[in-house]
């Protein structure tokens, strides 16, 4: 990819049989990216397996969480010197043919952070949970009126990151349910964001981490969070 250093972020917990597959597919379709696991202090197999496949992984000691887990992967993306960081999820729900069209902003130097949309996608793709489009139409539209950023698919994890945006996640990042919140962070550090569509599947096994009764303390632990970074960009 010209000449640039890319690293795949893969945070994971608990992903065993899913996490190799996903590595493998990488592997195969970019191999020259290096790959990172960052395992949330799993409880089974997926270092082995993640390892066994051929990635590099850096063990957490204690669960802290997607947000710890990419601040993680930021951190090492920044020491080690990367161009553009890739965020794919451990579970097989990202497919990595869609990395091509979300790397050409990014490299091209029109964005600094590149959202895969699975809505902008016309096909392959899964329908979310009725109660997961509630809170992505919400999330939407709360920043869009915060920011100005008109964004269709604000919690998704399918990212590519370019250097702005890797030293300032490595410096600081949202620890629970990450995603809208460090888009209004990156805003507020002038960051270039936009979307791209991006084909998503169903989860290959496991649980969302997001689910029912958590659904409600998602939404009003986010909107809080993003509320209070507001307010400290308005009062600096």
């Amino acid at each position: 990819m010209q000449d640039r250093k890319i690293l795949v972020i893969i945070p994971a917990y608990n992903e065993a049989g899913r996490v190799g597959a996903v590595i493998r597919h990488l592997r195969s379709g970019y191999p020259d990216f290096d790959l990172l696991v960052v395992d949330d202090c799993s409880r089974d197999t997926t270092v082995k397996e993640a390892r066994e496949a051929g990635a590099r992984v850096v063990s957490l000691p204690f669960n802290l969480g997607i947000g710890g887990a990419m601040q993680t992967g930021f951190m090492y993306a920044r020491q080690n010197g990367y161009d553009i960081a890739i965020q794919v999820d451990g579970d097989g729900q990202h497919d990595p043919g869609s990395i091509p069209d979300m790397l050409r902003p990014v490299i091209s130097g029109e964005l600094d952070l590149c959202i895969g949309s699975r809505f902008m996608a016309s096909s392959g793709n899964f329908k979310s949970s009725f109660l997961r489009r509630i809170g992505i139409r919400f999330f939407s539209g709360l920043i869009s009126i915060l920011t100005g950023s008109s964004l269709t698919d604000p919690t998704s994890g399918f990212r590519v990151y370019g250097k702005k945006a890797i030293g300032l996640f490595a410096g600081s990042y949202p620890i629970d349910f990450p995603e809208p919140e460090s888009i209004v962070i990156a805003r507020r550090h002038q960051a270039r964001i936009g979307e791209v569509p991006a084909v998503m599947h169903p989860r290959r096994g496991g649980s969302s981490s997001i689910r029912y009764a958590k659904s409600a303390y998602y939404m009003i632990k986010v909107t809080l969070a993003i509320m209070l970074c507001i307010l400290r960009k308005n009062r600096r």
